[in-house]
């Protein structure tokens, strides 16, 4: 990410910055591999490490099936019934040792504040508007947003009442960044990177609470949920600086890249992790060779597992497919075109398909309870 700030800060960092009543300001230095990453200065009304208390609440990591035979899969999140807020209803469907991957229906503000100190996170806002509360400041949120919290930062969602709010969720434990090809020497997007500084949003406003009393903050950590109790207000940052902060883009706002012939998934690259990828497919204009042919052709992913999130439009290679549906086409097996979609995408114009596509270059294990939400027939709609 780029520079930035909000709030008060003084003029140099690790100097004297007092508050009216001449007690100091906390600093506190929020960075990534150590002292070496990407990092913030963030100032307090209060020391973050005051807590009045602190309990384990038991391991998070979703319980994974046993290896069956080697399929395509299918999974529909409408049949996903949970609901609830941002960290309680989450439903885990697939991960791995570098992510965990599952939908949300947030139907209620959250009770207790939050913070993953395991990796960064994102939200795919498929449905539904709100605001994202965090100790950097506020996002509000729109459908269509990808939204990433930095590893460590104390968020609550806020739904709007009118709907709940319905996303796709990725655990990383690792941080989630823009695609470093897109990227110069010193950070900046290129000219040929589909979105540049301009589409990303960071916190808009930034509330300050200088209140004491107990408030409740979930840490995950180590695979396990952590239950803290401060004794002041975890939102009671009056000013920060630097380059990791939560941040928002939308998808609408991906350029896509085409060509005369089909264009392979990196074009579509969004976003990239410690092994796994994010890619937009969005509108847009299809490949303009006399004879090509735009359906994708059958590929093997020798090395990654392939994972679609289907937001809305009729997407062009698939047969049975439906909003919300997931696809999961792994390592080791061909995938390609339903039977006929080769031979009707020729001659189209363009596609007004909107999908989620996330590689991984590990295996990705399935959640047990996901084969309640399971197509168990899609290995076989090929023949």
């Amino acid at each position: 990410m780029y520079y930035r700030q909000l709030g008060k800060i003084p003029k140099k960092r690790h100097t004297v910055f007092r508050k009216d009543d001449g007690t100091l300001f906390r600093e506190q230095v929020m960075g990534t591999k150590g002292f070496s990453g990407t990092q913030s200065i963030l100032y307090h009304h209060h020391m973050p490490t005051e807590v009045a208390k602190s309990e384990s609440l038991g391991s998070y990591l979703p319980q994974y099936e046993e290896q069956g035979a080697l399929n395509h899969r299918h999974f529909l999140t409408d049949r996903i019934t949970k609901s609830g807020d941002a960290l309680d209803g989450r439903e885990y469907i697939l991960g791995n040792d570098d992510l965990l991957i599952g939908f949300v229906t947030i139907s209620q503000p959250m009770k207790a504040y939050c913070r993953n100190g395991d990796g960064d996170e994102m939200l795919f806002i498929h449905h539904g508007t709100g605001v994202v509360e965090t100790m950097f400041g506020t996002l509000m949120y729109h459908p269509g947003d990808y939204i990433v919290i930095p590893i460590g930062t104390i968020y609550r969602v806020i739904p709007d009442t009118k709907e709940a709010t319905k996303a796709l969720f990725v655990e990383s434990f690792s941080q989630i960044t823009t695609p470093r090809r897109y990227r110069n020497e010193y950070g900046q997007l290129l000219e040929h990177s589909p979105f540049c500084e301009r589409d990303i949003r960071g916190p808009e406003t930034l509330q300050t609470f200088a209140d004491k009393g107990e408030y409740e903050v979930i840490t995950k950590s180590r695979g396990y949920l952590h239950r803290h109790v401060l004794n002041h207000h975890p939102l009671d940052v009056v000013g920060w600086d630097g380059y990791l902060y939560p941040w928002a883009f939308n998808i609408g706002d991906f350029e896509p890249i085409t060509g005369r012939i089909h264009q392979p998934p990196p074009v579509h690259q969004t976003f990239e992790g410690n092994n796994f990828v994010v890619c937009s497919f969005v509108p847009r204009l299809y490949d303009y060779h006399p004879e090509a042919i735009p359906a994708p052709y059958y590929h093997s992913n020798v090395n990654s597992d392939e994972l679609l999130y289907y937001v809305e439009g009729n997407f062009m290679s698939r047969k049975g497919i439906k909003e919300g549906s997931i696809t999961l086409h792994p390592s080791g097996i061909p995938h390609g075109p339903h039977p006929g979609k080769t031979e009707a995408s020729i001659g189209k114009k363009e596609t007004l398909e909107l999908a989620v596509m996330i590689d991984t270059f590990k295996p990705l294990k399935t959640v047990e309870k996901a084969n309640e939400i399971e197509d168990a027939q899609y290995m076989y709609t090929w023949t």
